[in-house]
């Protein structure tokens, strides 16, 4: 909103300069862009009059004239302009003065003929006005006088970017009012006045889309002058808000629109057809704007039409058809409420950018209307006279916006200011904002003033209560907090280690969404129902995953399909699982998941290119159990699952409670997956690992270990872990260590057995271990394992 400051100042005399005013508005969240002159520096510029012109000897189209400047003699000045004639009122630059840029006048001779001065023109001044030949001033203006002051042009343009909820500061009225509360100043308004009607013509009006125009007021004026000059001080005013003066009818609409913020449009009346019908486009309507390009409506356009077609966009553009003319006689003054619902993105919808959009968009007084009527009506008969018909009004009082009443605290206020200000003050500010405040035990209750719609909840009241008072009033406070270390527990799993070492294994972090495609989630957990997201983003991301491989595995395909030959993907997130028993029927586990395909290791000219199997993923996941220092209590289980293979399933179990799973994908899921190849996978319950065993010192042994390693034959069905996990167990306090090392099955080893080698290790922290030692602990592990498993040494 561009406004000038005389202007203003005619509605509220703040005791500040113009620096102090710009910065005054910027602090209360106004931010002013720019502070501009609208006028070039000029000095010695006095008004004249045309008291003889004729034609220069030597030159037709040079003047030589005889102005008034209200002294003893008068000036003779060669003008070659072509408005230039006798009793004109001018802008005088007598001998002596300096014009922008510098110019100083002289005396001078054009062609032969003296010339004391010079006639000015609009640019001649440094004021932005597009116009042919020199300025023309009211007649009647007192001679001599110095233009800077007639024109007013010891003034600034102030340019404010207004925030999308301050729609009531697009107009000299809401910048008025907000700075008469900034500086506790009355704010005295132009008198509007009912204007008394002469004629009873009436036009009559339908509105169809009341949602859309809850009010609408329509004005015949007849016999007016369109023909006649807008004053030059309503020109100025339109131009130091960046409005170029077009025709008086015009002018003084964008006049009422700039005073008081209600966008207002004058149509011929002759022009219309039966009367105002306001409704919905039709879709692909046509409409030819007063700019002359032709748009083609959609319909969730709002249009002012008559009977037979439609003669603007409502609040955004009028049309060409019944635009008003230099021809026009009578016209027809619009003036209406629209919803800025219906009327937000239809102007850009059309490539448009208009003054009155940009207001309506954003949200204009409800209760404006009527007054803005009898001004702009007041305004026409004073330029442009005319008979005056009654005002016809249509409005749906249901649709009109209801005005909000908001509580605020006092112990809100000072916890979100952090700072106590009085009660008297509170409510000053708030009333002097327009609001209607009423005090209550725990503080006010305040309805909100009808321009102001953005008033809605507490904090709006606190953001108008502080920067009314002035942020850089509050003093600045450092925050006091107390210090509470974390309750922290040494024995906890910190997932960012667990992340870290699969990302050191070669492993990349996913993180999918956890809604999931349910015919997809079914293939892998087919035995539970998941639930069913009622309002889904999409119908592939409508069930709450009961498992992560859901999404690792579709990010698997969607890695291979882009050619990514060796895949390595880790995540950690909830899964959801239907429970009654649970709060708000629904238990979230928090689970970790791998999932490996392609090639072992990247390609290489002296490394094999082999594709990942089962004990890839194993190790891998050992490795992450091995972080809790407690890795010989989890166990590998050969188990069943329906997203696995069989026979290449295992359950993970710890203090015999399954975990978690880990396996190579099923084949038929592959297929229905769309995988290349094979893919193993895990998931594994987070609070299952996420405890470690602190470690305890220990003496460390000074003597030597020794290695026994025995070889055992025993059933093809009996799992070596189990075996391994009996040597530990039966080995006694030498026992520090045993490893499966080997596996055979071949000549030598009979049909449904096979061979383990398993190396054993003893050591003493006491003691060199003699032989007898070594020998009794490796039998008794062989008689353990061969009474538990049947199994024998190997020959």
């Amino acid at each position: 909103m561009k406004f000038s400051e005389s202007w203003l100042r005619e509605w509220v005399k703040p005791a500040i300069n113009s620096e102090e005013l710009a910065h005054q508005i910027t602090m209360a969240g106004l931010e002013v862009d720019e502070v501009a002159p609208v006028a070039g520096e000029f000095t010695g510029v006095k008004v004249g009059k045309v008291v003889e012109c004729g034609q220069h000897p030597d030159a037709d189209k040079l003047r030589v004239t005889k102005i008034d400047i209200g002294e003893e003699e008068l000036l003779d000045i060669v003008c070659g302009a072509s408005n230039c004639r006798l009793g004109l009122t001018v802008a005088v630059a007598t001998v002596g003065a300096v014009l922008p840029g510098n110019f100083k006048i002289k005396k001078a001779k054009l062609r032969g003929v003296p010339s004391h001065g010079m006639l000015c023109s609009f640019s001649e001044l440094g004021i932005d006005v597009e116009s042919e030949g020199i300025l023309e001033l009211p007649e009647g203006t007192t001679l001599g006088a110095d233009v800077r002051d007639i024109l007013e042009l010891n003034d600034v343009a102030i340019d404010v970017d207004l925030t999308a909820n301050r729609a009531d500061c697009f107009s000299i009225r809401g910048l008025a009012r907000e700075v008469g509360v900034l500086n506790r100043a009355d704010v005295t308004e132009p008198t509007i006045a009912a204007v008394a009607t002469s004629i009873e013509d009436a036009v009559s009006i339908e509105v169809k889309a009341t949602e859309a125009c809850p009010r609408y007021l329509g004005r015949v004026i007849k016999n007016v002058n369109a023909k006649a000059e807008t004053p030059i001080w309503m020109q100025e005013k339109l131009r130091r808000c960046g409005i170029r003066s077009i025709d008086a009818i015009v002018d003084i609409t964008n006049y009422v629109m700039l005073e008081q913020g209600q966008p207002m449009h004058a149509f011929d009346l002759a022009k219309i057809d039966g009367g105002i019908v306001v409704r919905m486009a039709e879709q692909d309507e046509k409409l030819t704007l007063l700019d002359g390009n032709e748009a083609k409506l959609n319909d969730n356009t709002l249009v002012i039409a008559d009977q037979n077609k439609a003669l603007a966009i409502a609040g955004i553009f009028g049309g060409q058809e019944s635009g008003v003319t230099s021809e026009t006689t009578d016209i027809m003054l619009e003036c209406a409420f629209f919803a800025p619902d219906h009327i937000r993105g239809r102007a850009r919808a059309y490539g448009l950018h208009t003054d009155s959009s940009l207001r309506f968009e954003r949200g204009v007084d409800s209760t404006l209307q009527a007054a803005a009527m009898e001004r702009a009506t007041q305004l026409l008969v004073e330029l442009c006279g005319g008979e005056v018909a009654p005002v016809v009004a249509v409005e749906s009082e249901a649709d009109l916006p209801k005005a909000n009443t908001v509580e605020l605290r006092r112990s809100k206020l000072d916890g979100l200011l952090g700072h106590h200000i009085p009660s008297t003050d509170v409510v000053e500010i708030l009333t002097r904002l327009g609001c209607a405040v009423e005090s209550t035990d725990t503080g006010w209750t305040a309805t909100s003033p009808s321009w102001r719609f953005d008033i809605a909840i507490e904090q709006d009241l606190i953001e108008e209560v502080g920067r009314i008072y002035g942020y850089n009033n509050i003093p600045n406070q450092a925050p006091v907090a107390a210090l509470n270390m974390n309750d922290h527990k040494e024995a906890n799993q910190p997932l960012k280690r667990v992340r870290d070492l699969l990302v050191d294994r070669g492993y990349h972090e996913a993180i999918t969404y956890s809604f999931v495609e349910p015919e997809q989630q079914k293939l892998i957990v087919p035995e539970i129902e998941p639930l069913i997201l009622p309002f889904p983003i999409s119908a592939e991301m409508s069930a709450m995953r009961l498992s992560l491989w859901t999404g690792l595995i579709n990010t698997v395909v969607h890695n291979q399909k882009r050619q990514q030959p060796r895949v390595r993907l880790f995540e950690s997130g909830l899964r959801f699982i239907p429970e009654e028993s649970a709060e708000n029927g629904m238990r979230q586990e928090m689970m970790l998941a791998g999932i490996i395909a392609g090639t072992r290791g990247e390609e290489h000219w002296d490394i094999a290119t082999n594709t990942v199997d089962f004990f890839d993923l194993k190790g891998d996941l050992e490795a992450v159990l091995e972080l809790t220092a407690n890795e010989l209590a989890y166990e590998f289980k050969a188990a069943k699952h329906p997203a696995l293979h069989p026979g290449q399933t295992a359950a993970i179990v710890v203090d015999g409670k399954e975990v978690g799973f880990i396996g190579t994908v099923h084949p038929e899921l592959e297929r229905k997956f769309g995988l290349n190849g094979r893919t193993i996978m895990f998931e594994i319950e987070w609070d299952a690992i996420n405890t470690r065993v602190i470690p305890e010192a220990a003496s460390v042994s000074k003597f030597p270990a020794n290695r026994r390693d025995i070889a055992i034959v025993a059933d093809e069905a009996i799992a070596s872990g189990d075996i391994v996990a009996e040597c530990l167990a039966s080995g006694g306090e030498l026992l520090t260590n045993a490893k499966l090392f080997d596996v055979y099955r071949g000549q030598g080893v009979e049909e449904g057995k096979k061979s383990l080698a398993i190396a054993l290790t003893l050591q003493s922290v006491e003691r060199t271990l003699e032989e007898a030692d070594i020998t009794s602990a490796v039998d008794a592990i062989v008689a353990a394992i061969g009474e538990k498993f049947s199994a024998t040494l190997r020959d």
